[in-house]
């Protein structure tokens, strides 16, 4: 800012001269003081200059008719990627439903694309509207047992960990590594403590002396509380709570019977995973904030946990609150009930209206991150077990969440040792292939709880690293859906009897479609009716984002890698074989 705008911003804020905007005839939802009171808010060069009864007059003058004007809302931990759209399309469909601004996390485009993926994502913030925070992501690959697209060291992170526009260290899922001093890992803590950057957790179930390691390493906040026990844990401890509801984990109902008003500044709302599906027919952090609410928690503090909590947890004051010299992000909302939002302002400027995402869009070019599915050697042939025996290690669905359960099981086998399908015992073949360095390693495992019964599905979304994960009832099958997903230079494939019945491109990283989140949704409504209706996939299965969990290694309890089983417990490998 010169002195001349500094200058100006004075004058108008002092009312010597005309505001940009004034909103008048407003209900301001105050997250500062908790209160709610009549006026109106005035807006100068994209900042909050007054508010309440003062009196400006403005260049533009809307009146609200009386409804709420809330602070923008803030979704504490995203990850764009798992949105299947780029992060312009994202903005297109959560801005008009109050989201204004994003933590988010690259590690999946990362895993794909190092520090080359990190610069799309950055470039790609630029062409909307929706203000996207990024973390470094602190885990490339999540640990050592995986074959990502890339790794990133310490090293590698310091020539954009101190980017404005990255707020500091993504999500540690290398929970061990910090717990047992890992070196490479010390070093990231060390380069956050550097550039005094902030660092986010991920500490599924770690307890006591274990999670107390973990703090003193100076992370800050967790998303992975699926009970009130660990949240108190966490909260007591002195950690933010991230409360996550997406399309993936539903952990709200649960952990907001936990919300008090002593803890509540320390909680806060995200989603994590969302897709287009979840976000059109359902919404956004409104979403969240209606569900808390109907849930028996006050609107105000349900606000605050979308709004000045996220901001306060991460060190970023000029936004979460409707305060002086604060961002003009703001949204009018009808009520404080089902919080339907009639229009949307960040930085001052009107960029949504009853629903409408305003600003043109411009994607930004996609060309480096394209052409990642690059897989070597593989044939039907090569996804044969060698059994010698009838019991195996499975790896068992839990619903609402992404942590799965150890399971024994006796399965059936030929002559030569492959799994042979059985439709009445719900257990397929699963596969991961490497598909970045031309490696040619393929994990196989045993999948309980998809509920399969015909054809195969082939995705190149599977977390972390992003290899690609296919189930089916066959080898023919699974080859056949591979096969296909390789072609199409990555995305989501169904086949049945060999035959591809629905495909979506994802031609970014592998990971992201250049389609509108409309279309996306259209097309992945198509391949979910057919998941269920021709393959047979249960019903209450998420037929793809299900599966692309498989394979992240850093939750419980059992997951598969290119590398094969993993075993979260022991945190190494196991045999097929029980």
């Amino acid at each position: 800012m010169t002195k001349t705008e500094l200058k100006n911003l004075i004058d108008a804020a002092a009312g010597r001269r005309r505001a940009d905007l004034v909103i008048r005839n407003c209900k301001i939802v105050n997250v500062l003081s908790g209160e709610i009171s009549a006026g109106s808010v005035a807006v100068f060069d994209g900042k909050i200059i007054g508010m309440g009864a003062e009196d400006y007059d403005g260049e533009k003058i809307f009146d609200a008719g009386g409804k709420f004007l809330a602070p923008g809302f803030i979704d504490g931990h995203i990850h764009i990627e798992s949105s299947y759209v780029s992060p312009e399309q994202l903005g297109r469909i959560i801005v008009p439903l109050g989201t204004t601004s994003i933590i988010a996390d690259p590690h999946e485009i990362a895993n794909v694309c190092g520090l080359r993926g990190i610069r799309y994502m950055l470039d790609a913030a630029k062409h909307t509207k929706l203000n996207i925070i990024y973390a470094m992501p602190s885990c490339v690959p999540a640990t050592p047992f995986e074959d990502a697209g890339a790794v990133i060291e310490a090293a590698d992170m310091e020539e954009l960990i101190g980017d404005k526009n990255i707020f500091g260290l993504g999500e540690f899922m290398n929970a061990p590594g910090i717990i047992n001093c890992d070196e490479k890992v010390l070093d990231k803590i060390l380069l956050a403590q550097k550039f005094n950057k902030p660092i986010d957790g991920h500490a599924p179930k770690l307890t006591g002396k274990e999670l107390n390691a973990y703090l003193s390493a100076g992370v800050g906040g967790d998303h992975e509380c699926t009970t009130v026990e660990e949240m108190n844990e966490r909260l007591e401890k002195g950690m933010y709570v991230l409360i996550r509801e997406g399309s993936a984990c539903h952990n709200l109902k649960t952990l907001v019977k936990g919300v008090t008003p002593a803890n509540s500044r320390y909680v806060l709302l995200c989603s994590d995973d969302c897709q287009p599906k979840t976000i059109l027919e359902l919404g956004h952090m409104d979403k969240n904030i209606r569900m808390c609410v109907a849930e028996g928690l006050d609107p105000m503090t349900a606000i605050q946990m979308a709004t000045v909590n996220v901001a306060d947890s991460i060190g970023i004051y000029d936004r979460g609150a409707i305060k002086i010299g604060a961002r003009a992000d703001l949204v009018l909302l009808d009520d404080l009930k089902n919080f339907r939002v009639e229009k949307v302002w960040i930085g001052g400027e009107l960029v949504a209206s009853d629903g409408k995402y305003l600003p043109e869009i411009i994607p930004a070019d996609i060309s480096t991150v394209r052409g990642s599915v690059r897989v070597k050697n593989f044939s039907v042939d090569r996804l044969k077990m060698n059994l010698t025996g009838g019991k195996v290690n499975v790896i068992g669905i839990e619903p609402d969440g992404v942590i799965t359960k150890k399971i024994i099981a006796e399965v059936q086998h030929d002559s030569a040792g492959d799994f042979v399908f059985d439709s009445a015992q719900d257990i397929c073949k699963i596969a991961v292939i490497e598909r970045h360095h031309e490696t040619g390693k393929i994990g196989l495992g045993l999948l309980s709880g998809y509920g399969i019964q015909r054809g195969a599905v082939a995705v190149s979304v599977a977390h972390d690293s992003h290899n690609i994960i296919a189930a089916g009832v066959s080898n023919e099958e699974i080859f056949s859906a591979v096969d296909a997903l390789i072609k199409l230079e990555g995305g989501m494939v169904l086949v049945n009897g060999g035959e591809v019945i629905a495909s979506i491109p994802l031609p970014i990283g592998g990971l992201m479609s250049t389609l509108s989140g409309e279309e996306f949704k259209e097309k992945l409504d198509d391949l979910h009716a057919k998941a269920h209706d021709v393959l047979g996939i249960s019903d209450d299965v998420e037929p793809v984002m299900t599966l692309t969990f498989m394979s992240l290694p850093v939750i419980p309890e059992l997951k598969l890698t290119a590398r094969g089983l993993f075993d979260y417990a022991s945190f190494d490998f196991i045999g097929l074989e029980s």
